[in-house]
């Protein structure tokens, strides 16, 4: 099978090679030429223009920073669409606004072509590794069609209803993650603050109620968790501005459909203060390093 790949950022990348060392032959495209010499030397064949790169493509797989640009890419005049061979499949794998991946899927449909909103969970180690988390939208033949595709760049692939629901999915996943990171980071900082180290705190509370992901895999205090960003100076990981990115959409989406979500625009006003401080670049866990500064 031919993929035609677009957007090579941090993501994209490992996941372009992934497909090449799952047997796929992909065309790769992006507007960095440096992104594409990279995915050349692990073994796509680079593209000029994303007509070369969809041009013969049974699947197209895009990475994109926002909405918008998935529009463009597929929808412009020289775009995706224009470009792909009859009865392609499209794989929309960015993080975007529900509204927006459901008006994508409404104008594949209305030009012959399957489409599912695919985004991630994991960050960029799985993208290189191969063990993404993917929540899909669309419809059970596009699904079927893009699992296979899917599974050589991701462990869990997860079918999660009609067109928009993958972004759903990771929206409120993500919102309930950047909450979780924040209430793990001031419970780490309360027991030092009272005299509780941080590995004690952690032996004991990634065995009891207070367990969860923020802590017992990426772990914002320095020291239990070694593979974790707060071991190396809070570098990502998923940056804060990433993180910012999805609570926006999440915020968004549930003003639009009138669901409350008050801890979650809590969450939002705490990302927003990181990135404007200058720590838009730095680990989201580094709620952890403010915390224990005294400025949050």
């Amino acid at each position: 099978m031919k993929i035609g790949f677009i957007g090579l950022g941090n993501m994209g990348s490992g996941m372009c090679a992934n497909l090449v060392s799952s047997g796929y032959q992909v065309q790769a495209f992006d507007l960095s030429a440096e992104a594409v010499a990279a995915a050349v030397s692990a073994g796509a064949t680079g593209a000029s223009s994303i007509a070369e790169a969809v041009s013969g493509s049974d699947a197209v797989v895009t990475m994109l920073p926002a909405g918008k640009h998935v529009l463009s890419v597929y929808f412009d005049a020289d775009g995706v669409a224009a470009h792909a061979q009859e009865g392609a499949v499209f794989l929309d794998c960015s993080t975007i606004a529900v509204e927006d991946a459901r008006t994508a899927a409404e104008q594949a449909t209305a030009l012959g072509f399957e489409m599912v909103d695919a985004p991630v969970s994991g960050g960029v180690a799985a993208a290189a590794g191969g063990t993404l988390t993917f929540m899909v939208g669309g419809s059970e033949t596009g699904f079927g069609r893009a699992k296979p595709i899917l599974e050589a760049m991701g462990k869990t692939i997860v079918h999660a209803g009609g067109a928009g629901n993958g972004q759903v999915a990771k929206i409120a996943n993500n919102m309930l993650l950047g909450i979780s990171m924040i209430a793990t980071c001031e419970a780490f900082n309360l027991a030092e603050k009272l005299g509780l180290d941080a590995q004690t705190f952690f032996d004991i509370s990634s065995k009891a109620s207070g367990q969860n992901w923020s802590m017992t895999s990426y772990c914002p205090a320095p020291g239990p968790v070694p593979t974790a960003p707060s071991n190396r100076g809070y570098e990502p990981g998923f940056a804060v501005d990433m993180m910012l990115k999805d609570l926006r959409l999440a915020s968004q989406a549930a003003d639009a459909a009138e669901a409350p979500t008050a801890f979650g625009k809590e969450a939002l006003a705490a990302y927003e203060k990181l990135s404007s401080d200058g720590f838009g670049g730095k680990d989201f866990s580094v709620v952890m390093q403010r915390l224990s500064s005294g400025d949050n």
